[in-house]
């Protein structure tokens, strides 16, 4: 099977209202707003992957889609402005997308401002486009807080999933591989070639004791349990994340550092186009001590399978 990023495009499009017209960086409403960006989707001239422009159109997309962890980047340096640099030990960003992006298409971070004198909090973000339409939302915390986060207080599995084809035989509970993990400086540097936000902890190793991996190097690494367990008895099918959250429980994740990794399956489903799967992933450091967790959500197009001929001649039929 192939196991590839990409944001979420099975929701449809919020609202068109447009965006507020609040200059970058500023303050409104109670809610900080990021300047606009425009992220690079790597990907476009590979095969096989929904972030291949080629791939993504025979699947109905408009294109080849930007990953969701690419979003997240943006996000950080709002983080460090509202909470220091404790959103890299004690912080989490936790967000569910709506809408994917193309390459070089304008987003921008928005961030509820928590509660003046606040050390530890829990915050409402979300990412938009310039019309309006949000392309994923959630929220961010520092330190202790009472309420989940927007994954944590999700529903995932909302209904019976039927008989699931691309991820048969995958069930809640099930133990994802334990497998050695790590982020390559190679793989930093490739990210910081077109990254929208270059952060001086990407660079200067003085602050954590070595370089601090970008949220796009941390998924990656997170992700290496899931993909061990769903290489088994797949058929080839082209996936995509839904959503992810990242948090730090005792961070950050080093760059050229190995940690273990594993995880557990939550539960599968599917919905008219996709079949899904929830998991829980971790990393510990040599010692054991756990550094950081994700939860994601992460998609299969129905038409990309072998398994859904009769699904991809009715979507043909219908183009």
């Amino acid at each position: 099977m192939l196991i590839h990023n990409g944001a979420n495009a099975v929701r449809v499009k919020r609202s068109k209202k447009r965006a507020a017209n609040v200059r970058p960086g500023r303050d409104r409403d109670g809610y900080l707003y990021g300047p606009w960006r425009t992220p690079r989707n790597q990907g476009r001239a590979t095969t096989g992957n929904i972030h291949s422009d080629d791939s993504a159109q025979k699947l109905g997309f408009r294109g080849g889609l930007v990953a969701g962890s690419i979003h997240m980047e943006m996000f950080v340096p709002h983080l460090l402005r509202l909470f220091g640099e404790r959103c890299y030990q004690r912080g989490s960003l936790s967000l569910y997308f709506l809408y994917a992006t193309l390459d070089g298409e304008a987003v921008r971070a928005v961030l509820q401002l928590p509660p003046e004198g606040a050390t530890d909090a829990q915050i409402t973000v979300w990412g938009e486009r310039p019309d309006g339409t949000r392309i994923c939302e959630g929220t961010a915390s520092v330190g202790d807080v009472a309420e989940p986060s927007a994954l944590h207080a999700r529903e995932l599995v909302r209904y019976e999933p039927g008989e699931l084809r691309i991820l048969a035989g995958v069930k809640a509970g099930d133990e994802l591989p334990a497998v050695d993990t790590r982020v390559e400086q190679e793989a930093l540097e490739r990210r910081l070639e077109v990254i929208t936000e270059p952060l001086p902890y990407y660079t200067d190793p003085s602050r954590f004791g070595g370089l601090v991996a970008t949220p796009v190097n941390v998924v990656n690494a997170m992700i290496q349990p899931a993909y061990r367990y769903l290489a088994r008895d797949r058929q080839n099918a082209i996936g995509m994340y839904g959503a992810i959250e990242l948090r730090y429980i005792n961070g950050p994740l080093l760059v050229e550092t190995s940690y273990q990794a594993g995880g557990t399956v939550l539960g599968a489903g599917q919905s008219p186009k996709t079949e899904y799967l929830w998991f829980d992933t971790y990393a510990n450091d040599a010692r054991g001590a756990r550094v950081a967790e994700m939860r994601m959500l992460l998609r299969y197009v129905k038409t990309s399978s072998p398994l859904y001929g009769e699904v991809k001649a009715a979507a043909s039929a219908e183009n």
